[in-house]
């Protein structure tokens, strides 16, 4: 018997060292594709650096998740073991409880009886002596059973709370694990639209990317060369939904919105007031979204087309780190764009690649906040 559980014990440090050994392997490969991917991020922006950019974020994102889900299932494990003591303290501490409490009434009248009659019911005055002495330990091991009993409470709370501290712990992994699926399907559809948009041709790719670039600079130019039209309130009319760029910097007719605080892009959706949406980035489905106070610049129904961040198409926008600085969206309602806030509104016209104008408004609201309108008729 005493072989077969020296040989569980020497199996069980085994696993755990596999265990270990696994995990560690696993974060050595992650930090071999962070530091991959900051070295790709510092070459020139050809098709195949990006592709091999995208796989080298598919791989990595692929390990977190792996990462992750062992993360958790060690918490589990924890957790698991945790409650079987936990459990086991509460049944100790019980029978603990009852035993001073039976004990006590017990204590309470021995201890409180008269020495005389201690005395009287004594053979003699040794045996009085003994009575007394057998009192002291009495109360000795009562108190020493009370001590127990504060013990065991004690660490029936410290396991309790180590308990809850883990439970949050994996509720945060989980939510990590969640984000890092998320960003994996984001990965795997940006890597096959950027195939399908470049149909893998370095040619196309770059003019693709200088498209993106003229957008950025017509709008940059915007700022220092516009016509003020004057004040506007939130609400009013102010252009009209167009694709004008096209082709040179537009592929059809629609709203590109972008709001910048300091000269810094920002999601638009931190200024606008939440919404249900049609989300055509992902299917169609409804999505609501915002949580600020601006009217949203189209009425209903609105077609989200492309989100702020990171989409399939936003590796086109090298100059932002490869994300969308706006939301574009159209209306099946109305093309008439209007001020989502009160402030001063600004015209412009700007060339956009070698044979395009594009049209922009954007309306200065104060304390370097700014609003721009990309398209209009």
């Amino acid at each position: 018997m005493k072989k077969i559980l020296q040989a569980v014990f020497i199996v069980m440090l085994l696993l755990v060292a596999i265990s270990r050994v696994s995990a560690e392997s696993v974060e050595d490969k992650i930090r071999v594709y962070q530091e991959q991917i900051a070295s790709l991020n510092s070459q020139a922006n050809t098709l195949s650096k990006q592709i091999t950019l995208l796989d080298s974020q598919v791989k990595l994102t692929t390990l977190q998740i792996e990462d992750t889900k062992r993360k958790i299932g060690v918490l589990d494990n924890e957790i698991g073991e945790l409650t079987q003591e936990i459990g086991r303290l509460e049944d100790l501490k019980t029978k603990r409880l009852e035993l001073v409490l039976h004990r006590i009434p017990q204590t309470y009248k021995r201890t409180n009886a008269p020495n005389f009659g201690g005395l009287l019911l004594s053979k003699n005055f040794s045996d009085f002596l003994a009575r007394a002495k057998y009192l002291i330990q009495v109360q000795e091991e009562d108190s020493s059973l009370y001590k127990q009993l504060q013990l065991t409470q004690m660490n029936y709370n410290d396991r309790r709370d180590v308990r809850e501290s883990k439970k949050a712990e994996q509720e945060s992994l989980k939510k990590q694990l969640e984000k890092h699926t998320a960003d994996l399907a984001s990965q795997k559809k940006q890597k096959q639209a950027l195939l399908d948009q470049t149909r893998n041709s370095e040619v196309v790719y770059q003019r693709l990317l200088a498209q993106a670039l003229a957008e950025k600079q017509a709008l940059e130019r915007a700022l220092t060369d516009s016509v003020k039209v004057g004040p506007v309130k939130k609400g009013d009319p102010i252009a009209l939904v167009g694709n004008t760029g096209f082709p040179g910097c537009s592929s059809g007719a629609h709203l590109h919105f972008e709001v910048r605080q300091g000269g810094a892009w920002i999601d638009p959706s931190s200024r606008l007031e939440n919404k249900t949406v049609k989300d055509d980035q992902n299917s169609g489905n409804d999505w609501s979204v915002g949580n600020g106070s601006w009217a949203w610049p189209l009425s209903d129904t609105i077609r989200l087309t492309q989100h702020f961040g990171k989409t399939p198409w936003s590796w086109r926008y090298s100059y932002s780190g490869g994300i969308h600085t706006g939301f574009d969206m159209v209306s099946t309602g109305s093309e008439v764009i209007r001020a989502p806030a009160d402030g001063d509104l600004f015209s412009s016209s700007q060339s956009c690649g070698t044979s395009s104008i594009i049209k922009i408004k954007y309306i200065d609201h104060g304390g370097g906040l700014i609003s721009f309108y990309l398209h209009v008729q």
